[in-house]
């Protein structure tokens, strides 16, 4: 459930916990978000940050058009934006940084982890923008309206940057020798 609307309406109130609230529940999917933009997990939680001084320092007001997430990622789209602009250059996600389930068989650890490994080998081989809608739609698992919020992109545009994606997705993922 979405409580994020709730919290920034208790932050804008003057409840700083309730700040503390909508960084716990949205950190790490806006950090991974963002990571589709600059292709740097480092500069993508430097700019999750950035995005949650924002709500602190400017205090922007939301409408509740959108559902908040939508809302939030756009902040964060925009930062990541800006940042893009002003660097000019990106650098790959380190290589393994998904840490295995150390509680989990070993051997289920180890697969699961080259499993990880090659899922962002390949995502890292996807344009940005291919990168950006999958994660949005499968590890965010937003509808095409929010995803189009957030991309300020008509849902038809959505709909086929999202085929394509997928189709990218699968031709990278048959190069590394995976079938499905």
């Amino acid at each position: 459930m979405d409580h994020g609307a709730e919290y920034y309406r208790r932050f804008l109130g003057g409840d700083k916990e309730a700040l503390t609230a909508i960084i716990r529940e949205y950190k790490d999917g806006l950090t991974f978000f963002l990571c589709g933009f600059t292709g740097d997990l480092t500069a993508a939680e430097e700019l999750t940050q950035e995005t949650f001084v924002r709500l602190y320092v400017k205090k922007p007001r939301f409408s509740g058009r959108s559902q908040f997430k939508t809302w939030l990622y756009g902040i964060g789209r925009n930062t990541a934006r800006e940042y893009c602009r002003r660097s000019k250059q990106t650098e790959p996600l380190p290589e393994g940084w998904d840490a295995p389930d150390e509680t989990a068989d070993p051997a289920l650890a180890y697969f699961r982890e080259e499993k990880n490994r090659a899922v962002h080998r390949v995502m890292r081989r996807l344009k940005p923008e291919y990168r950006q809608i999958l994660w949005l739609s499968y590890f965010e698992a937003l509808d095409r309206t929010e995803i189009a919020a957030i991309l300020k992109k008509s849902v038809n545009s959505v709909d086929v940057l999202l085929h394509r994606a997928r189709k990218a997705l699968r031709t990278e993922w048959e190069k590394e020798g995976y079938s499905e």
